[in-house]
């Protein structure tokens, strides 16, 4: 699945993905800081992984964790800080739960401050930190 946002590339096209740019992108998250590279590059193997590109360089990474049958957890959303505030959380959030593997399963995730970002797109509160989003 490919879509283009204002001449941005949002793929799940797991052969596009630049692991080193992932690492950096997760190093300077809140979350992910100080998470090996093999870590990182075991959880893209095993996940539906997503990637924000700029004339191909990565600029932006999410992946989700699923049975494709009842649930998904959606992980490691992040985008480069000089690309910030352009929309492109947003469409690629809009990306991942529209995901046609991804429909009729509820969605699950935990964030310390995007609970406004998520909440746009179906998510509601569980708790401080955990969000889900019932199946449709």
């Amino acid at each position: 699945m490919e879509k283009s946002f204002h001449g941005f590339l949002i793929s799940d096209d797991r052969e596009k993905i630049q692991l080193d740019r992932v690492c950096r992108l997760l190093d300077a998250s809140y979350w992910a800081q100080s998470r090996p590279a093999d870590r990182i590059e075991a959880s893209i193997a095993n996940s539906l992984c997503f990637g924000v590109y700029d004339a191909g360089r990565q600029i932006g990474f999410a992946r989700c964790v699923s049975d494709f049958a009842t649930v998904y957890w959606i992980a490691d959303v992040i985008i480069d800080p000089q690309y910030r505030h352009s929309g492109l959380g947003k469409a690629l959030v809009e990306t991942m739960v529209s995901h046609p593997r991804l429909q009729g399963c509820m969605g699950i995730l935990a964030t310390r401050d995007a609970h406004g970002l998520y909440e746009q797109y179906g998510f509601h509160r569980d708790s401080d930190r955990f969000m889900r989003r019932i199946a449709e």
